[in-house]
């Protein structure tokens, strides 16, 4: 048998495994590196972040990214070069990491990467009755198994949409297995550049559990601040947008949209909320000379209205513990916005005993962990899916 594979039945039988949970979100910022050590698996996991960074991109790879990513037309040269790039840079980040942690490379079971989102396609985007849903990430597992000497897993939304879902969002297994209770309705609101919600109702039973995309989270901010902010990334503190008025007239037209009506569970992407979609509501409200604060302060009030009202939907009017998760929550305004109108206090993951911006990684870490580790199979909201293909160093 190959050593390898002898190799990984051990670290699956193993009591515990070290894994590094990858993740980089559409927004392009950078790598989310998280060095996890896992025991069990299924709802007896234990989950321990040992450490966590994130390694911000170049501006040239970014402009990189940002030339084949989330366009129907892209350079299919550039596309297949770049697949190989990312794998092999995220390589040499994990192993920079690594370093200045001063943890040995040989000390790493399992390497887990989401890699990056290209394009997200589901029927509910795409609305090809002969085509099924679609996504697509590049970072080629192979390089960086190769390139770091560990076993990697990859390419992780593919089996779920294998299985009849939409690649997204994979939040609710890990939401569900880290932080369900079997006294307390929790609700985990992660708000990266699109926000999705796990709703956590009390007594871990999977069959009330489920996660789902809302709408825009930071996309549509953020796109409009590096358009008419040259150097800004991000609204930082939201220190624009608290100097604009919110208009009612344009945040009716961005709320005017089909995918607002869809029944749960929803998932979406840049792909419809973008500059495209801003421009459109402008127009169609009559707001194309609105003051660029007026804008900015009338994007956070779509983001956080569309979070509140599928809350509000979802939740059936039942006490809910609710715990953020993403950039979003570094919004001031943002977490207000919702604050106020849930009437409720909006706690961070840290509460639970998770890191919040390094989550989405632990999450990686963890799909990685039950592709190895699991041995029953699921049920209802938490299917038995071994997610992630496994890429071996030789």
């Amino acid at each position: 048998m190959n050593p390898q594979l002898l190799k990984l039945v051990s670290i699956a039988a193993a009591p515990s495994r070290i894994i590094i949970g990858l993740m980089s979100g559409t927004s392009l910022d950078g790598l989310d590196i998280a060095l996890c050590r896992f025991a069990g698996a299924g709802f007896d996991t234990q989950a321990e972040l040992l450490h966590f960074t994130t390694i911000p991109y170049p501006e040239d790879f970014k402009q990189q990214l940002k030339a084949i990513t989330l366009k129907k037309h892209v350079d299919l040269q550039q596309l297949t070069l770049l697949n190989a790039v990312v794998g092999t840079y995220s390589a040499a980040l994990i192993l920079q990491a690594l370093e200045e942690w001063d943890f040995p490379a040989e000390q790493v079971d399992l390497i887990a990467s989401h890699g990056q989102t290209i394009f997200h396609a589901p029927f509910s985007h795409h609305h090809m009755a002969d085509r099924p849903n679609a996504t697509l990430q590049i970072g080629d597992g192979d390089h960086i198994a190769v390139k770091t000497g560990i076993i990697t897993l990859s390419d992780f939304r593919q089996k779920h949409i294998a299985a009849g879902g939409e690649g997204a969002p994979l939040a609710v297994y890990g939401d569900i297995l880290l932080f369900s209770d079997l006294n307390k309705n929790r609700v985990l609101l992660n708000i990266g550049g699109i926000s999705n919600f796990t709703c956590l109702p009390a007594g871990r039973d999977p069959e009330g559990m489920f996660s789902t995309d809302v709408g825009p989270g930071n996309t549509l901010m953020d796109q409009f601040i590096q358009l008419h902010y040259p150097g800004k990334h991000y609204d930082e503190n939201a220190e624009i947008a608290v100097s604009g008025t919110v208009s009612e007239a344009l945040l009716a037209a961005l709320t005017d949209h089909q995918f607002f009506s869809m029944p749960f569970p929803r998932t979406t992407g840049p792909e419809l909320f973008n500059m495209s979609y801003l421009d459109m509501a402008l127009k169609k409200s009559g707001q194309e000379g609105l003051p660029k604060e007026d804008i900015l302060a009338s994007l956070c009030a779509f983001t956080a209205g569309s979070i509140v009202q599928a809350l509000k939907e979802t939740t059936a009017g039942l006490p809910y513990e609710i715990y953020l998760s993403g950039g979003g929550m570094h919004n001031p305004l943002l977490v207000k916005m919702i604050s106020d109108n849930l009437q409720t206090e909006l706690k961070t993951t840290a509460v639970l005993g998770i890191d919040p911006d390094a989550k989405e990684a632990v999450l990686f870490a963890l799909l990685a962990n039950e592709c190895v580790a699991r041995e029953k199979t699921g049920s209802g909201s938490l299917p038995g899916l071994s997610m992630g293909k496994i890429s071996l160093p030789g």
